[in-house]
């Protein structure tokens, strides 16, 4: 897993409208990057949608927002117009990026053992040094969490 004060993992992914997106193009920019298991299910949604609400909060911080999952792009695009997202999510099928970041990990849920994202978001400040983690992530309250520490 990475730590605070180091230096961001760069990437390059496609992004919910098939334009590839990478760290660089956010230089001088705190970056909000949150990790999610998969678009369309209850936590997932839940925490787009705090997102979404606070945008406006999010952009008076100077910041951006970029959610990744392993989801492909045309799954994003449903989920972004159906909860009308004002931000950038990203696809990560090949699970470089998830694995450069440390969220694929081994997971348990019903007694099962199995590979997924563990719901995580870091703060990326404008010098592309890893301001703040958050792993695991409870999704109750945590876009308060993110906006006060931005």
């Amino acid at each position: 897993m990475l730590k605070e004060n180091q230096k961001a993992p760069a990437f390059e992914l496609d992004d919910d409208q098939g334009k590839k997106v990478s760290l660089g193009d956010f230089k001088g920019k705190d970056v909000v990057l949150y990790f999610y298991p998969k678009d369309m299910t209850p936590g997932c949604t839940q925490e787009a949608c705090d997102f979404r609400d606070n945008w406006s909060a999010v952009k008076k911080k100077g910041a951006v927002v970029l959610g990744v999952s392993a989801d492909p792009v045309k799954k994003h695009v449903a989920f972004r117009e159906k909860y009308k997202l004002p931000f950038t999510l990203l696809s990560d099928e090949g699970k470089k990026m998830l694995k450069a970041y440390g969220v694929w990990q081994k997971k348990k849920f019903m007694g099962r053992e199995f590979m997924g994202i563990v719901r995580t978001t870091l703060i990326i400040g404008k010098d592309g040094k890893i301001k703040k983690i958050w792993s695991p992530v409870s999704v109750k309250d945590h876009v308060k969490e993110v906006l006060e520490n931005l």
